[in-house]
Formats: structure tokens, C-alpha cells, sequence
């Protein structure tokens, strides 16, 4: 007996002992995590701001769809923010505001006034506004792996009868319990007694907090002690208003595919694109009443049984004191009241993965999904919409079945700023993204870095410089022979060098190339922007190798900007929870090829579109728009390529099939076609031109090259690198002349 009871005793002080190691880890727990799962936040990645002023280009139709997709309510009168009231071309805004870095924008009623697809007047309360930008658009978030998303909000932001409310459905004697409630344990009890396994918890707020915050959600009776413990452990170590805090920023409200929602901030946005402090009684209610079975309640899915669950909740709401009855029976009048069509989520996912890789080059991933940064982009909806309608429309047009592939990229190439991206057909799928990760040859559209090279000679090339576009065979490695064809499979002869760009020759190229050497013009590719490995081979000149549309934006993007090399950027500032600005990305620039050179290359890409592969363009732009550009076609049509630029815009454009199957396309015929589609509707300044210091035009002759006067036969005026002209001349003097080409026709008058 006396050995039983020293038995029992050591078995009780072995199981004191545990208990007490138990409470310690899960007290550690507690204190140790909690205040950082209070605070683990994804980033949020925003688009540009709409600016708005008088002057503005922008027509109806752009306004009302920044607005509707921003998740502004359309009203007959606009009563709060977030709504807006149209009328034709006048639109009164209600703005929410938002806090920019280091600048408060009010939320404030304004009245938008269009005309002449421009902003004519802003007024507010009576007065003239003369600049104001809506909020950004959340073009989507960075998340942990478990993929929850949440918006941290304090408790003085709730309203009280949201959380006055919460606390009458889910646990009223929340501020009075120490974790825990006897009478709802002893129900639950009773409840899984009867049925035979465990089906009903009897948790409190505090309760339910550390499930989502530390538990599995299997109901088991080690898990519901362990729940009980860690509860009563939360309430020694927080106050009442944490805890409530804290589940109103946690509590699961739903799912949208991949990421799960959670808080009451977060749904209010999900589901009504409202602010918290904005939200209305029947929509508190109903988000109230998610909290008893998201799935089973959940409005866009169950819109009959959510709306039959709202009401129940406004009937405890009203039984409570929380509000009174005929408070109740409003609401209980209002329909679900979901803004459905824009609801928040990742629209933009070919955008938000470049902007993820830039973003992992300097942070680390878990910091990116729990720090709660705030990440300002270039992006701008209003192109967005006009990429994806352009590309769209054209390979319907097509007409290939569905196995055509698109990706285009568009930047402001005063700046660097990726302005719009398509990454494939399915211009909204969050699958390969051909923008940045499709590698093909890139054909023609590589021929500029060779004439370039050459034109940094002046002494041995200039525009006019005859070139052999003549058979050519060149021994490659291995002793395997390179015999290049022009795609038309003629031979033309002596050409012109701007021609033989303008026209696309290969055989000229390719001597050109070879004349300079493949170390020169793997160089200049380079130092136009290409990074990584870049072969050195004879078909190199005529677009060997592998280079993505991102590839191919950044080297025409140091083109457009006259041998300015510039970072493709897709993010302006870096924000810190708090509103502290982190980094901000500035425009960063070397001079990496002549100006002067550049300037020539330039003429001759305006000449593609007026005069060579790419004068297609001009079924789409008007003839006055001026544009430069290039087409690339690969071996057996695979590849249909554009890259091009205006006074505003650069975009490069590819066409092809997954599985590198012809397209029976060229870049006239394919890619082409997506680009000056999107340019005709979404560029605001054709390309000007302004002579470089170092250079002159003159009058040339463009069947032999010679000096000629204005006026000749067969003239034109050319840019020249000073004392690269040439020496011979037709001996025609000038003769009076009222024709114009186009070249002469930019700078505004005679030459």
C-alpha cells in the first residue's frame, strides 16, 4: 500500500512537473510570437496615382474605368467616399483620400469636368482644384506561403456597432471572462456528449484567437485543453482591448483562390470595396455573421443563406441593445449590397511578378510577406486596359485557333518605368509570363545594334554608305558553314545602309557585321542593355541567341533615349508599415553609346515605318504621327517581333507558339499589328527631332549616295555625323520645290 501511494505520489509530481514545462513552453509561446503575428502584414503593390488637372488628357471612358476598377459605387448623388455620380462628361467624385508618402491626399467631393478627351475644369465646395490625385489602384500583394492576407487596423477605427456587435453574436461576456467560459464549455460539452465525438467548442473571442493564431483547426479534445490553457495564458499577459484588437485583424473571413482572407478590414474591401470606418450596418452584419462558417455564408457563392444569416445577426444585435429595432428592420431591407465585379485580388499578375524580382534582388522574401511594406509602382491601369484590348483584338484577328502566344512590354522611355506588360494570350493569367521568361531568337529586331556599331565610325559609315547585299558564306564553329538568305530570296545589289535596315536585308547585314567583327557587335549589344551571355557567331548579326521581351524593351529603350542606358524600373518608392519611406528608386543613367550615332540609327528606324518592313504601322497611326521602329522574323515564321517607340512610349511586342511551331507570320504581319494598335489609341506625342551638337543635314541623292541640291531628282535630306559626308556629288544645283519628304518635314520648314 505504502509502495502504491510513493508510486502515485512520484507519478503526481512527475505529472506537476510536466505540467509546469508544458505552461512554461506555451507561456514562451505566447509572449515570444504574439506581437509579431499581431503585425505580420503581405506587402501591397500599387499602381500610379491618376493625376488630374486641367489639360489632362483623358476621356470619359478612361475616367470611368479607373474609377470602376478602384471599386468607386455609382450613385445618383454621392454621399460618402468611394462614389461617384456621372453625367456624361461631368463626374462627381466623393475620393477616399490616401496617405502617399509624406502627403496626405483628402478624401473630399469634387466635380470632374471632360471635354475633347482632355480635363477641363476641377472644382470643389465652389473652387478650382488645380492638381489632385485619386487613390492608387492595388494592383495586388506579396504574400507568405500560407497565402493569408490581412489590413491591420486599430480598434478606435472600427465602428462601434461593428464592434459592439461582434461581441453580442460571438462572446458578450468577453471584457468580464478570464479566457474562458464555463456555461459555453459546459454547453459544448453537453453537445459533443450527445453526438458522440466533438462537434461544438464553446470558445470565446480570446479563444478562437489562439486557434488561428497557434493551433491546427482538427477538433480534438489535447487540442481543446491545449486551446483552453493558451487562452487563459494570453489574458495574463494582454489586455482586453489587444485581444479584441487582434481578433478583429485575424479572423478568417474568407478565401479567393490561393489567399485566404482575414480581418475585418480586409473583407471590407473584399467584399464591398469599402473602407472599415465606411462600412454600413447590414454590411457589419453580415460580415459578422462569415464568422460562423465562411464558406457555408459566404455571399458571392450562398448570397440566399448569407443574406438569411445577416439578419439573424441584426436580430442579436437589436435583442442586445446594440442597436435598436427599427435600425434592425432597415437593415434587414438593404440587399446584400456586394460590389462583386472588382473584387480585391491580384488582376495584374504578369506586372506583379516583375515587380516581385525586382523587389528580391534587395529584400528577402519573408520580408516581403510579413513586414507590411507598401510598394509604389509606374504601373498604369489606363495602358494596361489598352495593351490587353490591342492584343486581344489582333490575334482574334489572327485567327490561328488559340495557339498563338503574345507578350508585350510597354515603358516611358524618358524614365525606364515599365508602364503595362502582357505575358501571354490570357492576358489576366497568373501563368508563364512570356514577358520575362519566353527566350527566342530575336531575328531582325538585333540588326540595329549592328548598324549602330558601324555608324560609331563616321570616318568608314554613314547612312549612305554603300553596302554589299550580295551571297554570303562564312565558315562558323566546327567548320560548319553559315549561308545566309534574304527573306525575299533576291539578291539587291548595292545598297544604301539606311536602306538595307529600312528593308531588312540580311545579306548586307551580315557583311556588315562581319566586316566589323562579332566582338563589336556583341559589345554594343551589351552595352545596350542585353544582359548575359550573348553568342558569338555569324547568325549573331542576324538575331541568334535567346532574348526575352523584356530583353529586347531594355536594349530599344537605351535607343530611345540617344544611347542613355537606363534600368528598366517597375518601382518608384519602398514604404514601411508605418509610412516611412525605405527606398526610393531614382532614374539612374550612363551614356553607353554615341549621341550622334544614336541619332542617325534613329532616322533609319523612322524609315523602316515609312518606307520598309514596317510601314504597316501607318494603317493604324495617322501619316503625321511620327514613329521609329523595327520588325524581327525568325527562321520558318516562328517568331513575329515589334519594337518601336514615339514621343511618350516604347513597347516591343512578340507573337509566337509554345511549342516553337511556325506562325506562318513575319513581324510585319504579326507583331506589328499588337503594337501600332495599342500606340494608334494609347501614345500622346509622336517622336520629335532635335540635331545634336556635331551634326548637319544635307541633300542627298538616294539612288547613289552623292551630294545633290534640293529639289533633285531622287533627293533627300540626310543627318550626317560632321565631315562624315560624302565626297562625291550628282553636280545638280538646287531647284525650287514644294515637296517635302518626311525627314524635312520635322524640323518644321526648309533646310
Amino acid at each position: 500500500m505504502l509502495r502504491t501511494r510513493h508510486v502515485l505520489l512520484k507519478l503526481l509530481l512527475a505529472g506537476l512537473v510536466a505540467g509546469a514545462l508544458l505552461l512554461a513552453y506555451l507561456d514562451a509561446r505566447i509572449t515570444s510570437t504574439f506581437t509579431e503575428k499581431m503585425w505580420e502584414l503581405p506587402a501591397k503593390v500599387y499602381a500610379r496615382p491618376l493625376e488630374l488637372f486641367a489639360g489632362a488628357r483623358l476621356d470619359a471612358a478612361g475616367l470611368a474605368y479607373e474609377l470602376e476598377v478602384l471599386g468607386y459605387r455609382k450613385v445618383t448623388h454621392t454621399s460618402g467616399p468611394g462614389q461617384v455620380a456621372r453625367n456624361r462628361d461631368r463626374f462627381e467624385i466623393y475620393t477616399r483620400g490616401f496617405d502617399f508618402p509624406g502627403e496626405r491626399e483628402p478624401a473630399r467631393k469634387v466635380l470632374v469636368e471632360l471635354g475633347g478627351a482632355r480635363v477641363q475644369r476641377i472644382t470643389a465646395a465652389g473652387a478650382q482644384v488645380d492638381l489632385m490625385r485619386l487613390d492608387p489602384v492595388q494592383i495586388g500583394g506579396i504574400y507568405p506561403s500560407h497565402g493569408e492576407d490581412r489590413v491591420l487596423v486599430q480598434l478606435d477605427d472600427v465602428p462601434p456597432t461593428l464592434r459592439d456587435g461582434l461581441l453580442a453574436v460571438e462572446d458578450h461576456r468577453f471584457y468580464t471572462h478570464a479566457g474562458i467560459s464555463l456555461v459555453g464549455m459546459a454547453r459544448a460539452a453537453f453537445s459533443n456528449l450527445r453526438s458522440g465525438q466533438v462537434v461544438a467548442g464553446g470558445s470565446t473571442i480570446t479563444q478562437q484567437l489562439v486557434k488561428n493564431y497557434y493551433l491546427t483547426p482538427e477538433r480534438t479534445y489535447v487540442r481543446k485543453a491545449t486551446e483552453v490553457l493558451m487562452a487563459m495564458l494570453l489574458e495574463l499577459h494582454y489586455s482586453k482591448d489587444q485581444i479584441l484588437e487582434s481578433y478583429i485583424n485575424e479572423v478568417y473571413l474568407g478565401q479567393e483562390g490561393p489567399r485566404a482572407v482575414h480581418g475585418f478590414a480586409l473583407a471590407a474591401r473584399h467584399y464591398f470595396d469599402t473602407p472599415i470606418h465606411q462600412l454600413r450596418l447590414h454590411q457589419q452584419a453580415l460580415l459578422i455573421g462569415m464568422i460562423k462558417g465562411p464558406s457555408l455564408y459566404n455571399p458571392v457563392r450562398n448570397p440566399e443563406r448569407a443574406l438569411e444569416r445577416r439578419n439573424v445577426v441584426l436580430g442579436e444585435m437589436a435583442e442586445r441593445g446594440v442597436i435598436s429595432e427599427e435600425e434592425a428592420v432597415v437593415a434587414r431591407a438593404m440587399p446584400l449590397d456586394l460590389n462583386s465585379k472588382h473584387r480585391i485580388r491580384g488582376s495584374f499578375p504578369a506586372y506583379l511578378e516583375l515587380v516581385r524580382r525586382q523587389l528580391r534582388e534587395e529584400y528577402r522574401e519573408e520580408d516581403l510577406a510579413t513586414l507590411g511594406l507598401n510598394i509604389f509602382t509606374p504601373f498604369d491601369p489606363l495602358l494596361q486596359r489598352q495593351l490587353e484590348k490591342s492584343t486581344t483584338t489582333v490575334l482574334e484577328q489572327l485567327n490561328k485557333g488559340g495557339e498563338l502566344e503574345s507578350a508585350s512590354v510597354v515603358t516611358r522611355f524618358d524614365s525606364g518605368e515599365v508602364a503595362a506588360l502582357v505575358g501571354g494570350r490570357s492576358v489576366r493569367y497568373a501563368g508563364f509570363n512570356r514577358a520575362l521568361d519566353a527566350r527566342r531568337p530575336a531575328g531582325s529586331l538585333l540588326k540595329p545594334a549592328v548598324y549602330l556599331a558601324g555608324l560609331e565610325q563616321p570616318r568608314r559609315y554613314s547612312l549612305v554608305t554603300p553596302l554589299s547585299d550580295t551571297p554570303i558564306k562564312v565558315k562558323g564553329p566546327g567548320g560548319q558553314l553559315w549561308e545566309p538568305r534574304n527573306f525575299d530570296r533576291k539578291v539587291h545589289g548595292e545598297v544604301l545602309l539606311y536602306r538595307a535596315l529600312a528593308n531588312s536585308y540580311n545579306l548586307a547585314t551580315a557583311r556588315l557585321g562581319m566586316d566589323l567583327g562579332l566582338g563589336k557587335v556583341a559589345d554594343m549589344l551589351q552595352r545596350l542593355g542585353i544582359e548575359g551571355d550573348v553568342p558569338q557567331v555569324p547568325a549573331l548579326t542576324l538575331g541568334a541567341g535567346e532574348y526575352s521581351p523584356m530583353d529586347m524593351a531594355a536594349m530599344y529603350q537605351t535607343i530611345a533615349a540617344g544611347g542613355f542606358r537606363m534600368p528598366l524600373r517597375s518601382i518608384r518608392e519602398v514604404v514601411d508599415a508605418q509610412g516611412e519611406p525605405l527606398r526610393r528608386y531614382p532614374l539612374e543613367y550612363e551614356r553607353t553609346v554615341s549621341l550622334q550615332a544614336t541619332n542617325l540609327l534613329t532616322y533609319a528606324l523612322r524609315a523602316v515605318v515609312r518606307e520598309g518592313t514596317g510601314k504597316g504601322v501607318y494603317r493604324y497611326l495617322p501619316d503625321g504621327f511620327d514613329v521609329a521602329g523595327k520588325t524581327g522574323t525568325t527562321n520558318d515564321g516562328r517568331d513575329s517581333w515589334f519594337a518601336g517607340f514615339a514621343g511618350d512610349l516604347l513597347a516591343v511586342t512578340w507573337i509566337g507558339r509554345d511549342d516553337n511551331g511556325s506562325t506562318g507570320l513575319t513581324g510585319g504581319s504579326g507583331a506589328l499589328k499588337v503594337w501600332a494598335h495599342f500606340m494608334a489609341q494609347a501614345s500622346e506625342r509622336p517622336l520629335g527631332y532635335r540635331m545634336p551638337d556635331g551634326m548637319e543635314t544635307l541633300w542627298i541623292d538616294d539612288q547613289s549616295g552623292f551630294l545633290t541640291g534640293k529639289g533633285c531628282p531622287n533627293s533627300r535630306l540626310v543627318p550626317f555625323i560632321t565631315g562624315s559626308q560624302p565626297r562625291q556629288s550628282t553636280q545638280c544645283a538646287a531647284r525650287a520645290t514644294g515637296l517635302k519628304d518626311w525627314f524635312q518635314s520635322l524640323f518644321g520648314g526648309d533646310q
